[in-house]
């Protein structure tokens, strides 16, 4: 897999193509916005889109884990998209193969499941902020950040508009990186993407297809 690392502060951060973030220090591997069950939820709604979506973003996490064997994840938020239906019930059975990887979640705006059900899954809820060393994680961009701390985010599904030759302009996913916090891209496959306008002193990475590319 390929990666790129991010010096910040005293941590190194592995940005990857799989829109997950490896911390070595801690070896934690962090992810944002998975939507377990959007598209099962759209389904019940009677817009006919395909089960694969899902399916191929818990290979994608499946993956990562195998490739980074991380100490724990970090999800934060979003976890989940809807009230419970039959791609959650899938990801408990998927959950049941690795329950000696501690999970932790910082509570979303989607992440609306009873309590119990969280724990059925050996997952660790925070309700704000779960902060690790000198790292806060939180679903939203923090509006004050601690002296010394950095803030690790996600929410907003992060993209970047790349220019090509004859006015062409695509976007995608990124991972964006600013002097005092960090917004992760969303996991998921299936999310929209709200572009960003980076500062000059901002590190922003594209994840393009099977790479990322520093912006």
């Amino acid at each position: 897999m390929q990666v790129i690392p991010h010096q910040q502060g005293n941590n190194t951060f592995y940005v990857t193509p799989s829109r997950c973030l490896f911390w070595e220090q801690e070896q934690a591997l962090i992810v944002s916005d998975l939507h377990l069950g959007k598209t099962a939820h759209f389904r019940k709604a009677g817009i006919a889109l395909p089960n694969d979506v899902f399916k191929d973003d818990l290979q994608r996490l499946f993956t990562a884990i195998q490739h980074f064997k991380p100490q724990y994840l970090v999800i934060v938020g979003d976890m989940g998209h809807s009230k419970h239906n039959t791609e959650l019930t899938t990801f408990a059975r998927w959950r049941n193969d690795m329950p000696q990887l501690p999970f932790h979640l910082v509570r979303g705006n989607h992440d609306i499941l009873a309590d119990d059900w969280y724990r059925a899954q050996a997952i660790t809820v925070h309700e704000t902020t779960f902060t690790v060393r000198d790292v806060i994680f939180s679903h939203d961009v923090l509006t004050q950040i601690p002296e010394s701390y950095y803030n690790i985010s996600g929410h907003i599904h992060p993209g970047i508009l790349l220019k090509g030759g004859g006015r062409q302009k695509l976007a995608f996913p990124c991972f964006y990186f600013g002097t005092k916090h960090a917004v992760l891209p969303a996991f998921s496959a299936f999310t929209g993407l709200a572009i960003l306008e980076p500062a000059a002193t901002d590190a922003v990475y594209a994840v393009v297809q099977q790479a990322v590319v520093k912006v």
